[in-house]
């Protein structure tokens, strides 16, 4: 079941890249944060047009552009100044993900566009700690800062309100 999840989890989460980069195609000079994209390739590999991309992650040796916290204020980027950020497979690993989504839309420019993905109904994984599994109603909570809010959920066969995984678009 694992290994079908993952696979299902790991489409889903394409599907939210190729939306992004779709909308990051409309954007002139579209100025993109991709937060700890180092183990999956993050929205690179999507992007269709060009696009100013900078990375960031908490872990000193992971080469991004920016080592930060999310759940902390990042003075390298200034509020309002990114056109969309990107922020899968992430928040269940954070100590505060409040925090982390008030971090998000401080950076973001008004009309700007946060693409979340989090797994629900899937085990436990690194990096650790795996602190958290969010709900629909949960999601709902953590991105309430934002105008407008969509929720993707792919839904586990045969587990009525059990999705595996949910996909997030938010709007400031």
């Amino acid at each position: 079941m694992d290994k079908l999840h993952l696979t299902l989890l790991r489409d889903h989460v394409a599907s939210l890249f190729a939306e992004a980069a779709a909308v990051a195609s409309t954007i002139d000079d579209c100025l993109i944060l991709d937060i700890a994209p180092q183990d999956h390739g993050g929205i690179r590999p999507h992007l269709m047009a060009p696009a100013r991309l900078r990375t960031l992650d908490i872990d000193p040796d992971s080469d991004a552009d920016i080592i930060g916290d999310i759940c902390r204020r990042n003075d390298d980027v200034a509020d309002a100044s990114l056109d969309m950020v990107i922020c899968t497979e992430v928040l269940e690993h954070v100590s505060n993900p409040f925090l982390g989504v008030a971090e998000i839309h401080r950076m973001l420019k008004p009309g700007g566009r946060a693409y979340f993905s989090a797994p629900f109904n899937f085990r436990i994984h690194g990096p650790l700690p795996d602190n958290w599994r969010f709900s629909e109603h949960g999601w709902r909570q953590l991105a309430s800062p934002f105008s407008h809010v969509a929720i993707s959920a792919l839904e586990t066969e045969g587990r009525f309100l059990m999705p595996i995984h949910y996909n997030i678009v938010a709007v400031k």
